[in-house]
């Protein structure tokens, strides 16, 4: 005997089909020469793990970002280290979104002199000097690497994105859901768990989380107020996202610069026309959900420990310290300890079913012999 079919009314099927499906389909950067080859992909996986690509010679990418732990280290800072999952589906990059590609994400650790600091000297010494990372460069982007330091610097950003760009998270408890109740399957709609089901109605609903937390990704690429402090410490302030804006017009390495592979700057129009508000001040990029189970601590800053947490947070959130509009969007919920539980259950149906250790296993070597 079938189960019966979970009642949804047209608006929330709507809105619950309108989460998927997973995964998107996805195309190449255009502004990376190399997004999507093979060698490129198998370069920048060595790259992430070479600590050499520091000043120190002992921090790598995977210091801050451990796969096994979901790619992030689990450590409240004045700006955690985000997950890396799914990033190719990103619009702007960092918390402030002082980025506007990965491969010039990729950049920022390495010349910040608080991160890895090596520097586009540094680093294209380092490529030209090893056998090893010479040949690999030469086959990810078909030269040898030249007399240009910042080309080989920007080239290195790009083939780590290549790496990046294969780490999209894999299907979920909710798709398995979500496409039930796409086709009508009353049997694999019945499969989710009830708590999750009424934790669903709560994010779609009352909560008003998919006002920002919408589409496949669960983001809607931008930035938001959430309620948090923003002090990194006393007499400091965090401009988030106001500040971020600043420092991507000053960059040399935006979708309107050399670096850029695109000649036709088809997808440069975000950069060109985005504006400077007062509002801004405060805004923290609004982060993708899936595998947020995993992702603990939550917030720019990772003020928050748990989910629960965070529930407990939106639903007790004092409304007189919302700044940069987030007053016209978030309001105090006065969730009950069984809709927070609720909602929590909805969340943990976002985490995939894929061990984590594959995500590295499955990119292979660079080795060039």
């Amino acid at each position: 005997m079938s189960a019966p079919a979970l009642e949804f009314t047209a608006e929330e099927e709507r809105r619950i089909l309108r989460h998927g499906p997973w995964p998107p389909a996805s195309r190449p950067d255009p502004s990376n020469r190399v997004s999507g080859k093979p060698a490129a992909i198998a370069f920048g996986r060595a790259l992430f793990f070479d600590p050499r690509l520091s000043f120190s010679g002992a921090v790598s990418c995977a210091t801050c970002h451990p796969p096994d732990r979901a790619w992030t280290d689990g450590l409240p800072r004045s700006r955690g280290p985000p997950s890396l999952f799914n990033l190719r589906f990103n619009r702007w990059f960092g918390w402030d979104g002082a980025q506007d590609t990965l491969w010039a994400q990729n950049l920022r650790p390495l010349l910040d002199g608080r991160e890895m600091g090596v520097g586009p000297s540094g680093a294209a010494r380092l490529v030209r000097s090893d056998r090893q990372l010479s040949c690999s460069y030469r086959r990810a982007f078909g030269v040898a690497p030249g007399a240009d330091d910042a080309w080989i610097f920007v080239d290195l950003g790009k083939a780590l994105a290549a790496f990046l760009e294969t780490q999209v998270t894999g299907r979920t408890p909710f798709d398995d859901f979500r496409d039930a109740l796409a086709r009508n399957d009353a049997a694999g709609q019945a499969r989710y768990p009830a708590a999750a089901v009424r934790g669903l109605r709560l994010f779609l609903g009352r909560g008003n989380c998919a006002f920002c937390h919408f589409g496949p990704t669960f983001t809607n690429g931008e930035f938001a107020d959430a309620g948090v402090p923003h002090f990194i410490k006393p007499g400091r302030v965090d401009p988030g996202r106001h500040g971020g804006i600043r420092k991507l017009r000053r960059s040399p390495y935006t979708l309107l610069g050399r670096f850029n592979d695109d000649a036709q700057r088809s997808t440069a129009a975000k950069t060109r026309y985005v504006r400077l508000r007062q509002s801004n001040f405060g805004e923290f990029r609004v982060p993708g959900l899936r595998n947020v189970a995993l992702t603990a601590p939550y917030m720019h800053a990772g003020s928050l420990e748990t989910l629960a947490d965070v529930a407990r947070h939106y639903s007790t959130i004092d409304e007189e310290r919302l700044h940069a509009g987030g007053e016209r969007i978030l309001r105090r919920l006065d969730l009950s300890a069984r809709e927070q539980v609720d909602l929590v259950a909805f969340l943990k149906t976002l985490t995939e079913k894929t061990p984590l250790h594959e995500y590295v296993e499955k990119t292979g070597n660079a080795l060039c012999r």
